[in-house]
């Protein structure tokens, strides 16, 4: 008895972990309220998009952030609603390191951004999409290790999947993970603090991949 107590605390425990935070809420409730239009560039994803200052590294004010920090492919499918409506200009996306830490398999997480650009070519036909690679991760770093850390193959297998995905749909397919990995296929350590999330060294490097594809 006190062992199926303990797994079933544990399951929940962990459940907890990966579930949507209050914050992931609080984004996307504010998300709804704030118009996306034609005029608009989009960057969608998780932390990694959350914490740039987009419109200030791009020197661009009709460029919006919608990352929204621990968010997944499929909680990205669920929030779609106000950006597909306001028909943006363009979207870059990148999602599902978050997706992996959670066991997902690399397959529905190329699955999901299927669905998430086909929505875009149904729904919004003039968006102009580009989809990013997923970042390596760096397990020296202890505070993600566990989490985040022995996904290198996935990551790999994402990435392929992604670009596959590009090549069939006719968008843009932008390789971030060969900027930012290190010869091991690591995340550089001159880059992150963390293992996981980028220092302002390491967005610069971003904005000046996707730079080109902005203007």
């Amino acid at each position: 008895m006190k062992k199926t107590i303990l797994t079933a605390l544990l399951l929940f425990a962990a459940a907890a972990v990966f579930a949507q935070s209050e914050y992931n809420f609080q984004r996307r409730s504010l998300f709804e309220k704030l118009p996306v239009t034609s005029k608009d560039i989009v960057f969608l994803g998780n932390s990694i998009t959350d914490g740039g200052e987009w419109n200030e590294l791009l020197a661009n004010p009709r460029v919006k952030n919608r990352g929204i920090s621990g968010d997944r492919s499929s909680w990205i499918l669920d929030r779609l609603d106000p950006i597909v409506g306001g028909q943006p200009r363009k979207l870059f996306l990148l999602i599902g390191t978050n997706d992996l830490a959670a066991g997902t398999p690399a397959a529905e997480v190329v699955a999901n951004v299927r669905k998430i650009v086909e929505r875009f070519q149904s729904e919004s036909p003039r968006t102009k999409l580009y989809v990013q690679s997923v970042f390596p991760v760096n397990d020296s770093f202890k505070k993600y290790a566990a989490k985040h850390g022995r996904h290198d193959a996935d990551i790999v297998a994402v990435n392929k999947g992604l670009q596959a995905l590009c090549a069939e749909k006719g968008i843009v397919y932008i390789d971030l993970w060969t900027l930012l990995a290190d010869k091991n296929g690591k995340l550089r350590a001159d880059l992150t603090n963390d293992g996981l999330h980028l220092m302002g060294e390491g967005y610069i490097v971003w904005r000046d991949a996707v730079l080109p594809y902005v203007k």
